[in-house]
């Protein structure tokens, strides 16, 4: 990769920030609104400050399913033994969802942003489409339950002598617990949204170039290899990815060099591509290509091939 073509790709994630930037924003002034809302309207829901993210793009390993019965819940069990949300015991992600929507159709009315937020019909997960001065966004909204202060016994990590990330860092993130996300019919999925902002957050304290290196992958991903709505790879595939790389290359020499570093990513998201294998970071019999189309898979995997035997960068 030449110097000049670099500074191209950089620029361009310079740019794209921006205009994010912007938009998320607009969107989570729109859905602190609704889910103040919500709060008011049945008060098991908790309004949130900003957006949480979830990619609604990657269906459910079986390794990340998990059941929740209203035993765990240490207060006020009684609001959840309620038919519209319960089964036996078991709150049932399908009847969540069902409850959910329905108070977020009434949020937006009640609201007044029938102008700027329409909801979409979907079978099961509720998505929402907001108008933003930039244009217009998809969002799922996903309820989740928060599992404050302790970790899951299905994430077993971090491995014995890693050395990424620093015994310190993996104390501080399991202090966060986990949480469930209600996005399927009877399991609820484990998430680990807190853990990775962490790991995000702490990237480069050794004055690494490891951001800018994912944010390169992820401009490549959208703009050239993997366009589109609805992209077999996502950007939590490419943070996975940018995980276990850091994980194989801990140290920060391995980090310095810009161009060595993009590389370094590339060659490992084409050969979980090929291979159609890329484990969970932390849940670590969790195939996260599980359900990817395998002949959009072998595509990607030779168009990665080809930048790899020669590395420019051609940005529309």
């Amino acid at each position: 990769m030449e110097g000049d073509l670099e500074d191209c790709l950089l620029n361009k994630v310079d740019l794209r920030r921006q205009w994010i930037s912007q938009m998320v924003e607009e969107v989570q002034k729109v859905v602190h609104h609704l889910t103040t809302e919500i709060s008011y309207q049945d008060f098991r829901f908790q309004a949130i400050p900003y957006c949480d993210t979830y990619n609604e793009n990657i269906k459910d390993p079986e390794g990340l399913q998990q059941w929740l019965g209203v035993e765990q819940f240490l207060k006020s069990p009684g609001q959840w033994h309620e038919a519209d949300v319960n089964i036996e015991g078991d709150i049932v992600p399908a009847k969540v969802l069902q409850v959910f929507r329905k108070l977020v159709e009434n949020a937006i009315e009640t609201c007044h942003l029938s102008d700027r937020v329409h909801i979409l019909m979907d079978h099961l997960v509720v998505r929402v489409v907001v108008e933003t001065s930039a244009g217009q966004v998809e969002l799922q909204l996903t309820p989740a339950v928060d599992i404050p202060t302790a970790w899951s016994k299905k994430a077993q990590w971090p491995s014995c002598l890693k050395r990424w990330p620093s015994p310190e860092t993996v104390q501080c993130i399991k202090s966060f617990g986990f949480s469930l996300l209600a996005c399927s019919s009877y399991h609820w999925q484990l998430s680990f949204l807190r853990a990775e902002q962490v790991l995000l957050e702490q990237l480069d304290e050794d004055g690494g170039c490891r951001r800018k290196c994912f944010q390169a992958l992820r401009q490549m991903k959208e703009d050239v290899w993997c366009p589109g709505t609805r992209p077999v790879i996502t950007s939590y595939h490419l943070q996975t990815v940018l995980f276990w790389t850091c994980e194989k290359y801990p140290y920060p020499k391995d980090w310095q060099v810009f161009s060595r570093g993009f590389l370094r990513l590339v060659r490992k998201l084409h050969k979980c591509v090929s291979q159609r294998f890329l484990k969970h970071y932390f849940v670590r019999k969790s195939n996260l290509l599980q359900y990817a189309s395998s002949c959009e898979l072998d595509a990607l995997a030779q168009t990665l091939a080809f930048f790899l035997k020669d590395p420019q960068i051609s940005l529309p």
